[in-house]
């Protein structure tokens, strides 16, 4: 039991600190591309591209820092996908209400999206795409 419960801990502590890195690196993306891609592609494209970009590279730590699992990469792939597509789809569209409907700076509407998809990762994540079969 005494085992369990630190090694849930220590999970807890490492999603913790891939959620920072995984917010961190996708807030920045975010940005960069939008400030890249302005005038070549509309808000919506960039920020498909940018969740695609922060999306795999979120999969990748999770599976290889937190969860350390050894399940097959492809279906632990799409259901991160599944997790974060819904998280993705409000983030497309709170990016773009908040940028040309409400006339945020894309700093602040970036870091708004990203509360959202913070949560639902975290549920999504834990409880489905990297859950332990007992």
């Amino acid at each position: 039991m005494l085992d369990w419960l630190r090694q849930k801990n220590a999970t807890q502590i490492r999603f913790l600190i891939a959620g920072t890195f995984n917010t961190a690196f996708g807030y920045g993306c975010g940005v960069a591309l939008y400030y890249l891609l302005t005038g070549h592609l509309n808000v919506i494209s960039i920020a498909i591209i940018a969740n695609i970009v922060a999306i795999s590279v979120a999969f990748l730590v999770y599976k290889l820092y937190v969860f350390r699992t050894k399940g097959n990469w492809l279906h632990e792939y799409l259901r991160c996908y599944l997790v974060y597509g819904v998280g993705a789809l409000c983030s497309i569209a709170l990016f773009w209400f908040t940028i040309d409907r409400m006339q945020l700076p894309v700093w602040l509407a970036q870091g708004v999206t990203i509360v959202i998809v913070a949560l639902i990762s975290y549920i999504g994540n834990a409880r489905f795409t990297f859950r332990h079969r007992h």
